[in-house]
């Protein structure tokens, strides 16, 4: 967490200068916004994720120093023996907002994720590289229900705050054929980051505050918990997310974006005993950490259906920081994609 200081550091001193509330915020941003008593939003936001490489604490690691750490799941192998190589995660959420008063905005958001992953396998006992394989999954992953609550508004500043439930419905028993140290194939339980859920019950607590600086720029901060408060035999770690964004509008129908986010989350609670491939992403401490994103974002408004004018959005996402517990692969680009329309 050493780096979290600075970044904070860093925030405050820009948040000083202040913002004004214009449009909506960059489209990697949930949450951001309410509406007018009777009004209803629908959004469809897709997004592309990739991950390569590997890192031990933060450090970058080489493959042959990852084959050296013991395999605390068996003593066949002695040794990690499978090593990702790359991971691409595509996901497609829909959402919809409905104000009934103008103090309460309700939200909804479902996800569809697909993962797929690129492996080498290497031999148990010689430890040349015996050949790659892929593994992937895709399902219907998690379901949100929040109601946004307007707490302050003034001319130039607005706050409100988020509760709300996650609901993760994804499989998390998903199996996959992989290539065994042993030089085999066979169909086992993939591991932990591989599932699509973890059927577990997380609560929302979030806040966000909207500051003018001139009737051309906005500037904003966001807070978001998840805090697990039901599971089975195990879940992902409870997570915290703050975005500061800053926006320049061009004209009413262009405007562009920059945002920090910082992530942290802790290890997987609990543990399934099926899981017990010889990788690293089969042991719940090589999960969680702190990490840091900036984005470049672009917000358009056109018509494209009768009625208001449709919103179309795009966001860069870079990771800066891979401060990840344990032995993790590490975050690269994040692309996002995004359409809403307001009735």
């Amino acid at each position: 967490m050493r780096s979290i200081h600075l970044i904070i550091l860093l925030v405050f001193s820009i948040s000083m200068f202040g913002s004004q509330a214009i449009g909506h915020a960059p489209i990697g941003v949930m949450a951001d916004h309410m509406h007018k008593k009777g009004e209803s939003m629908i959004s469809l936001k897709a997004s592309y994720m990739k991950m390569k490489s590997n890192s031990l604490d933060g450090s970058s690691i080489s493959d042959s120093e990852i084959l050296v750490i013991d395999n605390p799941h068996s003593n066949s192998p002695v040794k990690l023996s499978v090593i990702p190589i790359k991971m691409s995660m595509k996901m497609l959420t829909l959402g919809g907002m409905y104000a009934p008063s103008d103090d309460v905005t309700l939200m909804f958001m479902t996800m569809f994720m697909d993962k797929s992953m690129n492996l080498n396998t290497y031999h148990a006992m010689t430890r040349n590289n015996i050949g790659s394989f892929n593994s992937s999954s895709s399902d219907l992953s998690g379901l949100s229900f929040s109601a946004l609550v307007k707490i302050d508004e003034q001319d130039k500043s607005r706050w409100h705050g988020e509760i709300g439930l996650k609901f993760s419905v994804g499989d998390k028993n998903e199996k996959g054929k992989v290539l065994t140290p042993m030089n085999t194939n066979m169909e086992m339980i993939l591991p932990y980051g591989m599932q699509s859920g973890d059927e577990s019950v997380a609560l929302i607590i979030g806040f966000t505050n909207l500051y003018t600086l001139s009737d051309e720029h906005v500037f904003g901060n966001q807070i978001r918990f998840f805090k697990n408060i039901s599971s089975k035999e195990w879940h992902y770690g409870d997570k915290t997310y703050f975005d500061s964004w800053y926006q320049y509008s061009f004209s009413k129908n262009f405007s562009i974006s920059s945002r920090l986010r910082l992530n942290h989350q802790k290890e997987i609670s609990g543990l399934d005993p099926n899981i017990t491939a010889p990788i690293q992403t089969s042991i719940t401490s090589n999960y969680g950490g702190f990490t840091a994103e900036i984005g470049l974002g672009f917000n358009f408004l056109t018509k494209i259906f009768p009625g208001s004018e449709d919103r179309l959005a795009l966001e860069i996402i870079n990771s800066i920081i891979n401060e990840k517990n344990g032995l993790q692969m590490k975050d690269k680009t994040n692309i996002v994609f995004g359409f809403q329309k307001s009735f």
